[in-house]
């Protein structure tokens, strides 16, 4: 049983012994380190509801649980503070124990890497699939699918440990005007330099499509008369790229698919990123457009010749949409329907099935959700959607270092190349340099978007996110490889992680270790990892100041051996703290 569940049964306990039936006990830290390890308010709010002083009241359940506190050894001290709170001092037993679990976690190897500490049973056995990222082919990869990419990766891993079977699934548009417009481009400025890498070759696709999408758009006047020859061409395209008739443009789909599709792999890889299941668009239209159809008269209707779903007759808070337009033609929201019939049919027993979108989609995300609720009332509980702000750069010009619109590729390319100029005075190889390049640069980019709760706006700020001090991903990586020189530095030394003679001071490092279970789990039911980022930096500073005011690797200390194993339990947790939220730990910066 875990400290925080004996003593909300302490305290539940003291309040029966006077006479008082309380069932949840809220239980938290201090914000203030020197306030305690756990506080509770319940003598506030049992207060008011037996008319009585709340201070007195918290008084008299402190003096009831002083009489049980021979009992918990592990409990040092109880006092009262402020109008009522009861604080919690743990002692320096408990602290020197959770140090010991964090490295018997691993399997007592003293200097290997921590597998298990923090993980828990909370959704054992579950199947969640988690969608997120959904670039479409033919088009770049924005800031948008960069951001749900770093959420969706960070909350697949930290469902899976907490016991869950995670599936992770991208949706691809690969039909659409999008794709004509690229097309098109392509077929005016001619396919590229064939010796070009991927990502190269992908980012001439793009400008391709940002030409097809601006002169379709253009309207010409020519002798007086609107002339929109563009936009027939790319609708042209377009009916050929749906029948398929047209060989050369079917030949030239096929390259362009495969070459986005292997540069969003390469990104992918980077990221660490790896999808087990991928849904296309062209294929989920028909299957929800049979839905649709074999529902007209019971969940929709036919209006104005479209076939619409009008949710404010189900919820009032919610709008009508068209499924099917008048023209005949699927519309996103029933593409959406398929691509869920089609998640539940791939993976039978699925629990949960969450999708991590922009904002702008949660209104619309809600009438399909409820649309599906009506046709599958056994989804009802087993979807979640997920949404993130937007991001803009501090400066305020949304666009990259070489004066180009900035993309999510754009924008990881540009925060790796500034790292690799800071690292150009260290003494490593050319390769050494690229990988720690790399290894920081996503860190500083997705610390910046996993730092705050999902739904809020971001400002992205270069040179405030690859700092190696303060708030920022690098700063938590820079922490880890200071631990990790110091426990190179004690092996050499012989000094090996031991608790037979523990400091009388309680760090505050300590006091930080044992909370990371509870915040993982927390992340875990809130699906929120901005709850673990905030630790890491804690954690961080708090490890930072013990290294720059103790001699940690000391022969002649004999606290020198727990020292060792505190700063080893603090890597352990670092390394585990920033893979949950898909950064990497490096062994040197």
């Amino acid at each position: 049983m875990d400290m925080k569940i004996q003593i909300q049964n302490l305290i539940k306990d003291a309040l029966k012994n006077i006479n008082i039936e309380v069932n949840n006990i809220i239980l938290e830290h201090p914000s203030d380190l020197k306030m305690g390890d756990y506080s509770t308010n319940v003598a506030l709010a049992v207060a008011k509801n037996i008319g009585t002083n709340p201070k007195e009241l918290a008084e008299k359940i402190v003096e009831t649980l002083r009489q049980a506190q021979d009992e918990f050894p592990e409990i040092q001290e109880i006092q009262v503070a402020g109008a009522g709170f009861i604080n919690f001092y743990l002692s320096r037993k408990f602290f020197g124990r959770s140090v010991e679990e964090i490295l018997s976690a691993q399997g007592g190897s003293a200097f290997g890497g921590n597998k298990s500490f923090g993980s828990n049973n909370f959704l054992e056995g579950q199947k969640i699939m988690v969608e997120y990222t959904d670039p479409n082919p033919f088009k770049p990869f924005h800031i948008g699918h960069l951001m749900t990419n770093a959420i969706g990766e960070s909350v697949a891993r930290i469902l899976e440990h907490s016991g869950a079977i995670v599936s992770r699934a991208n949706y691809q548009g690969d039909v659409g005007l999008h794709i004509a417009k690229a097309i098109w481009g392509l077929q005016k400025n001619g396919l590229p330099n064939p010796n070009l890498s991927i990502s190269k070759k992908a980012e001439y696709v793009g400008e391709c499509y940002s030409l097809g999408a601006t002169e379709y758009g253009l309207v010409y006047l020519s002798e007086g008369e609107k002339d929109s020859s563009a936009k027939k061409e790319i609708d042209e395209i377009n009916k050929k790229l749906y029948s398929k008739t047209d060989e050369k443009i079917n030949e030239m789909y096929n390259w362009g698919f495969k070459v986005t599709m292997e540069a969003f792999e390469e990104l992918y890889k980077i990221l660490g990123t790896k999808f087990e299941l991928y849904f296309l668009e062209s294929i989920v239209a028909a299957v929800g457009e049979n839905i649709v159809r074999a529902n007209i008269g019971k969940v929709f209707e036919e209006s104005d010749g479209a076939i619409v779903f009008k949710a404010e007759k189900h919820d009032p808070k919610l709008h009508t949409r068209v499924f099917i337009t008048s023209q005949g033609l699927p519309t996103y929201e029933t593409k959406e329907l398929g691509l869920t019939e089609d998640k539940f049919k791939e993976l039978p027993g699925l629990n949960l099935c969450i999708v991590v979108t922009a904002n702008e989609q949660e209104e619309y995300m809600k009438v399909v959700a409820k649309a599906i609720s009506l046709i599958h009332p056994e989804y009802k509980d087993k979807m979640k959607h997920i949404t993130h702000g937007m991001m803009r750069l501090a400066t305020g010009k949304m666009s990259s270092r070489k004066g180009n619109v900035v993309t999510g590729e754009s924008l990881i390319r540009d925060t790796i190349a500034l790292v690799t100029e800071r690292l150009k005075e260290r003494d490593y190889s050319e390769e050494i340099k690229n990988k720690i390049a790399e290894q920081v640069g996503v860190a500083a980019v997705k610390y910046s978007i996993l730092k705050q709760s999902t739904g809020g706006d971001i400002a992205y700020d270069f040179e405030k996110s690859i700092s190696f001090e303060g708030d920022s991903g690098p700063y938590l990586q820079y922490s880890y490889t200071r631990a990790n020189s110091v426990l190179e530095k004690a092996k050499k030394e012989n000094i090996l992680p031991d608790f037979e003679i523990l400091p009388s001071d309680i760090s505050s490092v300590e006091k930080l270790l044992y909370r990371f279970p509870e915040i993982v789990l927390r992340s875990a039911k809130e699906y929120e990892p901005h709850y673990i980022t905030n630790y890491l930096i804690e954690i961080a500073r708090a490890f930072n100041s013990f290294y720059g005011n103790t001699v940690i690797v000391n022969k002649e200390d004999k606290t020198s051996s727990y020292k060792i194993a505190l700063t080893f339990a603090f890597a352990s947790v670092m390394k585990k703290g920033l893979h949950l939220l898909g950064i990497e730990a490096p062994e040197k910066m």
